[in-house]
C-alpha cells in the first residue's frame, strides 16, 4: 500500500530531550520531496513547540496539545479544535497548590502526582474534562479530544482518509492517533504496551527508528 501521510509523534519519537537530531531532520526532508505529507502530533503546547522545534517548516499541519489545537506552519495558523476550560477552574488549581502548572489554547498540563488534585477539582467544578497521560505528564482536555480526534481533523483540511496514513509514536497518548492511522508503527524505545498494540516496532529508537521507516517507505520494502 501507498501511504500519502506519514504522523509522527514529537517526544520520545522523533526528538530527544526536545531536539530533532539532524540526521532525522533529513530523513523527514526526504519524505516530503516523495510527494508524501508530514503530520506532527504532539503534547506541546503549540507556543512552546515553536521555540523547541526548528524543523516545523516541513510538516503540513501539527497537531499540538494532544488534539486540541490545529496548526499550519506554512501560514502561522493556530486553530482550536476544543474550548479552553474555564478561567475559574486554572485559578482553583492554583489555590490548590498543583504545580507545575501551564497552559495552552486550550490544555491544562501538570505532572504526576498532581492528578489527584487535578480530579477533585474537576469533579468540585462539574466540569466535562478528562485527564490523559503521557509518561510523567498529565493532560487536562475536553472530553472527546485527543491525539486522535486532532489528526483526523488535520487529514480532513487536507482531503485525506485515515487509509492514507501511517503513523510512529512511543507513550500511551500515542494509542489514539495510531489505531487512527491505517498502520502504525512503534519506536524501538516505546512503552510495551504501545509495541504490543502495533502493526510494526522499529528495530531502532527515537529519530533512527523513524528514518529507518522513511528508507522502507521509500524503497518499497514495507510490509506490515
Amino acid at each position: 500500500m501507498h501511504f500519502a501521510v506519514l504522523a509522527l509523534d514529537y517526544d520520545g519519537t522523533i526528538a530527544i530531550d526536545g531536539s530533532v537530531a539532524n540526521s532525522t531532520a533529513r530523513a523527514l526532508r526526504r519524505i516530503r520531496e516523495s510527494g508524501r505529507k508530514l503530520v506532527l502530533v504532539t503534547g506541546r503546547i503549540i507556543s512552546d513547540l515553536i521555540v523547541a522545534c526548528d524543523v516545523l517548516d516541513l510538516f503540513d499541519y501539527v497537531v499540538a496539545e494532544n488534539g486540541a489545537v490545529l496548526y499550519k506552519p506554512v501560514t502561522r495558523e493556530i486553530i482550536p479544535l476544543a474550548e479552553a476550560p474555564p478561567a475559574r477552574f486554572i485559578d482553583e488549581l492554583r489555590a490548590r497548590r498543583v504545580f507545575p502548572l501551564s497552559t495552552g489554547e486550550v490544555i491544562v498540563a501538570t505532572s504526576l502526582p498532581q492528578e489527584h488534585k487535578v480530579l477533585t477539582a474537576i469533579r468540585d467544578f462539574g466540569l466535562e474534562l478528562n485527564i490523559i497521560f503521557n509518561k510523567g505528564s498529565v493532560m487536562v482536555l475536553p472530553a472527546g479530544v485527543n491525539k486522535g480526534s486532532g489528526l483526523a481533523a488535520a487529514l480532513h483540511k487536507m482531503q485525506l482518509s485515515p487509509h492514507n496514513a501511517i503513523g510512529i509514536g512511543d507513550a500511551e497518548n500515542d494509542h489514539a492517533f495510531l489505531e487512527l492511522c491505517e498502520c502504525s508503527v512503534a519506536v524501538s524505545n516505546a512503552l510495551p504496551a504501545v509495541k504490543d498494540r502495533c502493526d510494526l516496532v522499529m528495530a531502532s529508537a527515537n529519530g533512527r527508528g523513524v528514518a529507518e521507516l522513511i528508507s522502507l517507505l521509500l524503497a518499497g520494502n514495507f510490509f506490515p
